[in-house]
């Protein structure tokens, strides 16, 4: 029986940029983790009633972003208000800004109107979910 011949030097190249490939796309979807922006393993809307503070602090015809109780609140006319879940619908980032009337997810893009909870941007294609809000005693109440 003839002694196994060593591997050609192309074959030995070839698996170890393969590896360095397979490594490399680890690398890259760890990169496009959602763990520093998830919501966590708390629920994308409030399951109990919860104080957001002053409802002064929500402008006429503007919106308040409420990131660390993932919440946006808008108030289209003075003592009207509307709020939806700032969790992304994709793959569950909370929404980090408001731009012009739009809330970014910094995960991958997703724009919503912040005013209805529209998907204006993918890759998200569900709207935020709605969240019933009220104003009372001069603070917002959502939940």
């Amino acid at each position: 029986m003839p002694a196994p011949q060593p591997a050609a030097r192309r074959t030995v190249l070839k698996g170890a940029a393969a590896l360095a490939g397979a490594a490399g796309a680890g690398v890259t979807l760890a990169a496009c983790s959602t763990e520093t922006n998830s919501g966590g393993d708390t629920p994308a809307t409030p399951t109990a009633p919860v104080e957001l503070g002053a409802a002064a602090d929500v402008p006429v015809g503007g919106s308040k972003l409420y990131r660390e109780r993932k919440l946006i609140v808008s108030c289209p006319a003075e003592g009207r208000y509307t709020a939806f879940s700032a969790q992304c619908t994709h793959a569950g980032c909370v929404l980090d800004k408001i731009v012009e009337g739009q809330g970014n997810c910094p995960c991958h893009g997703s724009r919503f109107d912040v005013a209805t909870g529209k998907v204006l941007r993918g890759p998200a294609s569900a709207p935020l979910p709605a969240v019933p809000v009220r104003a009372e005693n001069g603070k917002l109440i959502a939940g």
